[in-house]
């Protein structure tokens, strides 16, 4: 597919630096992209998001591409840019968790539910794996990551594994066109 704008969701309680150069290298490639620096989590992340989005006045259709914990958060993100009018044309996930039916947020002073409507996702999903070096507790991270890449196989979406040298761009790139 040719993304109007891909939107690049940083795991909560982060920002827009996470994804270092990733948002120039994309413009490099000529595609659109946002990154908004969202603070908060759960669905104040979700509302903050999409206000961040609206502002920049994006070409349809986004890709939205969601790292680590911004993962489970896509399916709220897709219902908020559908009311917005803002057509979602499909899902990254990039070493993410993957949305689960009334997900629990896991941070302990935020237990709202996270809910994923029955048909979500209503767009393509692809999963990217980067193996570049996580901060993360190792040995649980690593398992949910290919616990995540595991389902999104047998879900039937396409799971790029990203090599370096070449850039993670470059990695994604390729997977939304497959989309």
């Amino acid at each position: 597919m040719t993304p109007g704008t891909i939107v690049l969701l940083h795991a909560p309680f982060d920002s827009a630096g996470a994804w270092g150069d990733l948002p120039e290298m994309l413009r490099s490639y000529g595609l659109d992209v946002v990154a908004p620096s969202v603070p908060g989590d759960g669905m104040r992340y979700v509302a903050r998001a999409s206000l961040i989005i609206a502002a920049t006045a994006p070409a349809l259709p986004l890709v939205l591409v969601a790292y680590g914990n911004a993962g489970p958060l896509l399916p709220a993100m897709s219902v908020a840019q559908q009311a917005a009018h803002r057509r979602v044309g499909g899902y990254v996930f990039v070493d993410a968790e993957l949305p689960r039916p009334q997900r629990q947020h896991d941070h302990d002073h935020d237990h709202e539910p996270i809910s994923v409507p029955p048909e979500w996702p209503e767009a393509p999903c692809g999963y990217l794996r980067t193996h570049i070096d996580h901060t993360e507790t190792p040995n649980a991270a690593a398992a949910a990551r290919e616990r995540a890449i595991r389902e999104a196989r047998l879900r039937g979406w396409p799971v790029i594994e990203h090599e370096p040298p070449t850039a993670v761009a470059q990695s994604l790139s390729e997977l939304v066109a497959t989309l």
